[in-house]
């Protein structure tokens, strides 16, 4: 059973947005809030050249990376094609309006996922304590 860290509330996403979370280690973590309300999280690092995906553009449940216009995907982290490459996803719990990250995860170092294959840690403590920092703005 896993231990959840509370990081923010829904509303504090904005729709088509990011927020980004800073670990002690093993990168940020950027949270998106989908047009419908769908939340997924995602290491803040393209896999092709580590531009911040918390800063792109948010589309059905795609980022488009604000360095060179990479999208991935926010259920898996994976680029569309003919790009190729994956970012490391993270479990996201939501209860009411509060949005949660596993513990596990937001205190295991990590880097970019195997290009093609979906990214899943275990183990780690909550030592490495996590932080939230203010809303990327969305693109219009």
């Amino acid at each position: 059973m896993s231990d959840w860290k509370t990081i923010c509330r829904v509303g504090d996403i904005p729709r088509l947005g990011a927020r980004r979370v800073t670990r002690a280690n093993g990168g940020d973590i950027a949270v998106f809030r989908t047009a419908d309300d769908r939340i997924f999280a995602l290491l803040d690092r393209c896999p092709h050249k580590g531009g911040p995906l918390s800063q792109g553009i948010v589309f059905g449940e795609s980022v488009a990376c604000p360095l060179h216009n990479w999208t991935l995907g926010l259920g898996d982290g994976c680029a569309a094609a003919p790009d190729v490459g994956c970012v490391q996803r993270f479990n996201v719990r939501v209860e009411g309006d509060s949005v949660a990250l596993d513990l596990a995860e937001l205190a295991h170092p990590s880097g970019d996922a195997d290009p093609g294959m979906k990214s899943h840690l275990a183990g780690g403590n909550d030592s490495a304590g996590a932080s939230v920092e203010s809303p990327a703005r969305a693109a219009a």
